[in-house]
C-alpha cells in the first residue's frame, strides 16, 4: 500500500457517489481510485486498481450490496464500509463480512453532508488494514443450557469496529441462566435499537436497548443507546442502569470507559469485563480499573479481532487477565464466573 489510502466508491446514485468521491478526496491521505454504479463494474475496478478500502451501498441494480460482499470477500478480502439508510440490511451486510457501516444523512443539507463525510473519513482511516474475518467459521462450544451461576454477578462488554458480529458470536453460545450483561458498542443512534432487537431474535437471551432504571437480571442483555452513555449502580441486591446525555469520552458516546468505570466502582470483584475488537483505546483504562478492583477480565485476541486496537491497548496496560480467541470467550467466561 502506498502513502495514500486507495478507495473505491460503489453506489448506483451518481449524485451521491460523486458527492462521496468529491468529499473524501479533499483529504490528502485519501486517493479515490474509482467509482462504480453496480457490483459488476466494481469487480472489474477492484481487479484494476486494487483498492485498500471499498465503500458500498446496499440497494443497487443487478446485485445488491449484501450479495456482492458475500461473493466478493472470499476471493478479494478487502475492508468494506457499508453506506445505507435506516435498515436492518446493514447488519446483514456486516454478517456477510463488511467491516463497518455508516448511515446515509437523513437531511439533504450541506451541514449534514459535511458531518457524514467527516465520519466516513474517520471510518476509512480506522478500517484500512483491518482483517476481513470469516466470522461464521468461528464456532465455539455452546454452554450447557442448565448451567447454574452464582447470584450477584454481572458481565460488562465493550466493542467498536467489528463488534456487532463479535457480540452476536458470544451471546448465541450463552445459556439463559447467565448473569446479566451490559454492553457498550460504538454504534449510531437508532441502529442500537435495531441491533438489540436482532440479538433478541437470534439468541436465547432477552436483549433490549437500555433505559434508565432497567434492572440487570440473569439471562438479560442491556445495550447502550447509540447516542447516550450508560453506567450501572447498585440498588439493594440489584444492579440497575443509568442512561444519560453527556460529552463524548475518548471520542465516543456511548463510551466503554464510562460503563467499565461504573462496573469497577459498583460491582468490583463480582464482575467480569470483556473487551472486544475495535479501533482506538476506549475501554482499556476502564477495564484496568475493573481488574484492580478484583474483577475478572477477558480480551479478544489479535487473530480473531477485525481491528486489534482496543484489546491491544487493554492488554498492554495489564488490564487483560485472559486473552483468547473469540469463539473461546463463552467458555472462559463461564469458568471465571464459576471459580
Amino acid at each position: 500500500m502506498g502513502s495514500r489510502i486507495k478507495v473505491l466508491v460503489v453506489d448506483d446514485s451518481i449524485v451521491f457517489r460523486e458527492a462521496i468521491m468529491r468529499g473524501i478526496s479533499q483529504d490528502r491521505q485519501i486517493e479515490v481510485v474509482a467509482g462504480a454504479e453496480d457490483p459488476f463494474i466494481a469487480r472489474d475496478k477492484i481487479l484494476k486498481y486494487e483498492p485498500d478500502v471499498m465503500i458500498c451501498d446496499v440497494e443497487m441494480p443487478r446485485m445488491n450490496g449484501i450479495e456482492f460482499i458475500r461473493r466478493l470477500l472470499p476471493q478479494y478480502p478487502l475492508p468494506v464500509i457499508v453506506v445505507s439508510g435506516r435498515s436492518n440490511a446493514v447488519f446483514e451486510a456486516l454478517d456477510a463480512g463488511a467491516v463497518d457501516f455508516i448511515p446515509k444523512p437523513e437531511e439533504k443539507t450541506a451541514l449534514a453532508m459535511k458531518h457524514f463525510i467527516e465520519e466516513l473519513l474517520l471510518k476509512i482511516k480506522m478500517t484500512v488494514g483491518a482483517k476481513v474475518v470469516e466470522q461464521k467459521e468461528l464456532t465455539g462450544a455452546e454452554l450447557p443450557p442448565d448451567m447454574i451461576f452464582p447470584e450477584g454477578r454481572i458481565i460488562a462488554m465493550g466493542a467498536s469496529t467489528g463488534g456487532t458480529e463479535a457480540i452476536y458470536q458470544i451471546l448465541k453460545l450463552l445459556p439463559a441462566g447467565i448473569p446479566g450483561i451490559v454492553i457498550t458498542q460504538h454504534i449510531p443512534p437508532v441502529f442500537s435499537a435495531m441491533f438489540a432487537k436482532r440479538l433478541n431474535a437470534q439468541t436465547g437471551l432477552e436483549v433490549k436497548e437500555a433505559a434508565s432504571g432497567d434492572v440487570i437480571r440473569k439471562g438479560s442483555v442491556l445495550l447502550a443507546p447509540g447516542d447516550r452513555h450508560m453506567r450501572i449502580r447498585k440498588s439493594g441486591k440489584d444492579y440497575i442502569t443509568e442512561v444519560f446525555e453527556a460529552e463524548k469520552v475518548n471520542g465516543h458516546c456511548p463510551s466503554v470507559d464510562v460503563l467499565f468505570d461504573s462496573v469497577a466502582r459498583e460491582a468490583d470483584r463480582k464482575a467480569v469485563g470483556i473487551i472486544l475488537t475495535g479501533m482506538g483505546y476506549d475501554g482499556a483504562r476502564g477495564l484496568l480499573s475493573m481488574r484492580r478492583k478484583g474483577a475478572r477480565t477477558i480480551g479478544q485476541d489479535e487473530r480473531t479481532s477485525v481491528v486489534y486496537g482496543m484489546p491491544k491497548v487493554a492488554y498492554d496496560l495489564g488490564a487483560v487477565e485472559r486473552q483468547t480467541a473469540l469463539q473461546a470467550i463463552p467458555k472462559v467466561l463461564a469458568e471465571m464466573l464459576l471459580e
